[in-house]
């Protein structure tokens, strides 16, 4: 609960800092305090809303005044509450949202630079009017914020032709957890001046500073770009399919995604009026995508390369979008296969990783043993095949308690996460740790990786006031 008091901390934050940054509202500061699927909710002493790095800078010398800890925050769109406060009587949250100019596009430097909290679909929208185009794609790209993003390495489904956040992140300003302000907002490509501080902060989800400002690597925007959905016989077909898509397409493939036949059902539970172009009845489903720009007939390569997978019987059946209206469809049958589980009530969502090859063979072990173990639960299992990050989720009977529901995503997670172990995979491929698999991670590090963790979080944020039981659980004595 926030607290009211005329000596309390979010007084002496109003009085510090005024009453346009700080809100002390309980009704307001809720919307800050809830995760992004309703799951979770608390409270905060207060919400901070700078406008400017140097009112960052200001809030968190404030806070350090007051013996605050700060949870930073963008979107609000993270899956593992790592931008939610867990302590509403000592934390309190600074919201980037105020700061959401693009500062800079340089279209021969194909670069930009943006304020951290800048919606990406705005940025993406802005550099597209200059033929340019930034390819991180993510379902929460109206609503999620550039630091954000940054600060947890996001995915999204073009990671295999582009990489993860950290591919494409040139520079940074951070404001550190003694309010100075570290400015590398550099363009270069090459600089190879001693340790790349900025990975440093990249992924970190808030711990060691707060990202104010991002300078990114920009590309030619693609005006051709070709989707097709596909039917195949099994997912290790699908693995086949993709090994053959990377060569015959090369690097031009940007999106690769694999779903179950479950997934057509989900996404109609969604969007009624979605128009389905196949049938539910093949074993495994791919979405592609091949795009470009320039010379390249991007059209005629995705023709040519499904006549030759047809004929050879590797793809069962297929269809291509005739305009952008239908290709839009297509990937609402993606983003609405995961609106539907949610229409379905409280499930384990997961986000882990696999090496590319042994992908089938894992789906197949998890759900069995899941199966196992729960077998009044469903599974549903879809993902990034190039980049070997499965979504393998586990839907309890509607009918159940919510308690009952609790037991069997507890339950379920933690089979799922022994199976991941097996083949030495990760159990965050693209969402982060957050507070939510703290402890996940926590009994799976390695002491040597530990010490340095510890070491960097306590030379940087000695105090530990920096987004507190988000990845690393230290104490002042430990």
């Amino acid at each position: 609960m926030a607290l009211d008091l005329e000596d309390s901390p979010a007084m002496s934050l109003t009085a510090s800092l005024g009453s346009d940054i700080v809100i002390r509202d309980e009704t307001e500061i809720a919307r800050y305090c809830r995760d992004w699927h309703g799951d979770v909710s608390s409270s905060a002493v207060a919400v901070l809303r700078p406008r400017s790095t140097q009112d960052v800078a200001a809030c968190v010398k404030a806070c350090h005044a007051l013996n605050l800890a700060i949870v930073p925050q963008g979107g609000n769109t993270g899956l593992v509450l790592g931008g939610i406060p867990d302590d509403p009587v000592r934390q309190v949250v600074i919201s980037l949202e105020r700061m959401n100019a693009i500062r800079n596009i340089d279209a021969d430097d194909f670069s930009a630079v943006v304020e951290a909290g800048c919606i990406l679909s705005e940025l993406k929208d802005a550099i597209a009017d200059k033929a340019m185009f930034f390819p991180l794609a993510l379902g929460a790209q109206g609503s999620c914020r550039i630091g954000g993003n940054v600060s947890t390495n996001a995915g999204g489904i073009n990671v295999l032709r582009y990489g993860m956040t950290r591919e494409l992140v040139l520079g940074l300003e951070v404001v550190l957890p003694d309010g100075s302000i570290l400015n590398g907002l550099s363009t270069l490509r090459k600089d190879n001046r001693g340790i790349d501080l900025k990975q440093l902060f990249i992924g970190a989800e808030g711990t060691l500073g707060i990202i104010t400002a991002v300078s990114v690597k920009l590309t030619p925007y693609p005006d051709q770009v070709a989707t097709a959905l596909l039917g195949l016989a099994s997912l290790e077909d699908v693995i086949t399919l993709y090994r053959r898509a990377r060569r015959d397409c090369c690097d031009l493939m940007s999106a690769f995604e694999f779903m179950p036949p479950l997934a057509l059902t989900l996404a109609r539970e969604a969007i009624p009026d979605l128009p389905l172009p196949m049938s539910g009845d093949y074993p495994a489903y791919v979405l592609m995508e091949i795009s470009g720009s320039g010379l390249v007939d991007i059209q005629d390569l995705m023709e040519r390369f499904l006549e030759g997978v047809m004929e050879d019987g590797l793809v069962l059946d297929g269809t291509l979008p005739s305009s952008q209206a239908q290709a839009k469809n297509l990937w609402l049958i993606r983003e609405g296969m995961n609106e539907g589980q949610a229409k379905r009530g409280a499930h384990m969502r997961s986000d882990v990783s696999v090496p590319l090859s042994r992908l089938p063979a894992f789906v197949h072990d998890a759900e069995q043993a899941i199966h196992a173990a729960l077998p009044d639960c469903i599974c549903v299992s879809y993902g990034h095949v190039g980049d070997g990050n499965v979504h393998l989720n586990c839907l309890p009977p509607s009918d159940l308690s919510a308690a009952e529901k609790a037991e069997r995503i507890y339950r379920s997670k933690t089979v799922l996460n022994e199976v991941v172990d097996q083949y030495a995979g990760s159990m965050s491929a693209e969402h982060g740790i957050g507070r939510l698999k703290q402890m996940d991670f926590d009994v799976r590090l390695p002491e040597a990786k530990r010490k340095l963790l510890t070491a960097i979080k306590r030379a940087i944020d000695p105090d530990l006031v920096m987004n507190p039981g988000c990845q690393l659980n230290l104490s002042p004595e430990s």
